[in-house]
């Protein structure tokens, strides 16, 4: 078996059953600290001791903890080849618009699946490890060859653009910013079926050079929101609320024509100058 095989263990030995099962508790406890836990703090014993074993038996499937998270990230670029299968449907007059819905909502749901990792790769990328920014081109590469592929057979040209690989590198880059930004969009009010509608249309038009329908529309609930169903998302609700009950304690009622302070601003003024509650500073003594 090739040395490079994945599934070899740090020694290079090939595991068998039960060592592929321990090996995979390990990158699956990997995981689950990569989300709960800033990646560069992840310790040998925190793996292990999540996988109920000892960092002995890590090391014997992988180097460090960063040989583990370079086995995860290459796992997700594996799965980025489904997203190329989605681009390379129909794009057909009667087709384009259900294919186009389908990338934007297989790409956000790639990046959900992954955005932990995606998170751990962007970062060591921007620290200039080169391992993992081989990798962080190579998730996305796949579906941009193959959306350049797809615009030079529809289109002579597209609207958006004469060289197709340009064209499609732009579309991949809309569509990442918009997977990792989504929540931060939703807590401003925007709906993620509204995101998908308008990256729909945009790829659309970018691909077939035709705009949508004005009737075409993204199904309803297909991408459900996380943050709730209010405008702002629950997120900023809870923000708000203290607030507004701070603000409430503070306009208390005053006797019409009074000058009186609202109480906070009056209690405020009642403190001392030396930050103790009216009445309690001391005096100066006399000599």
């Amino acid at each position: 078996m090739d040395e490079a095989d994945p599934t070899l263990a740090a020694a290079g030995r090939v595991p068998g059953r039960r060592g592929r099962a321990t090996r995979q508790r390990l990158l699956q406890c990997t995981a689950e600290l990569i989300g709960t836990t800033p990646w560069r703090s992840i310790k040998v014993i925190d793996i292990a001791r999540s996988a109920g074993t000892s960092p002995a038996t890590f090391y014997q499937y992988f180097t460090n903890v960063e040989a583990a998270i370079l086995v995860l990230a290459e796992g997700m670029v594996d799965a980025a080849e489904e997203l190329a299968e989605l681009v390379e449907g129909g794009w057909s007059p009667e087709h384009s618009w259900p294919t186009a819905v389908a990338v934007v909502e297989g790409f956000l749901a790639h990046w959900e699946q992954h955005r932990m990792l995606f998170r751990v790769v962007d970062l060591a990328s921007d620290e200039g490890d080169l391992r993992f920014r081989g990798l962080r081109v190579q998730a996305l590469n796949a579906v941009t060859v193959a959306l350049a592929r797809v615009i030079s057979a529809e289109v002579a040209s597209s609207p958006a653009g004469a060289d197709p690989m340009a064209v499609a590198s732009m579309a991949v880059s809309m569509l990442a910013t918009v997977a990792a930004c989504r929540y931060g969009y939703e807590l401003w009010g925007i709906r993620t079926a509204a995101m998908v509608d308008s990256a729909a249309r945009m790829l659309h038009w970018a691909v077939t050079g035709r705009e949508a329908a004005a009737e075409a529309a993204v199904p309803t609930g297909s991408l459900p929101p996380r943050t709730g169903p209010v405008l702002g998302g629950g997120a900023a609700q809870a923000r708000r609320r203290p607030r507004r009950a701070h603000d409430a304690a503070g306009r208390a009622p005053t006797a019409p024509g009074s000058t009186a302070a609202p109480a906070g601003r009056a209690a405020a003024g009642r403190a001392d100058a030396d930050g103790s509650p009216a009445g309690t500073s001391r005096r100066p003594r006399r000599a």
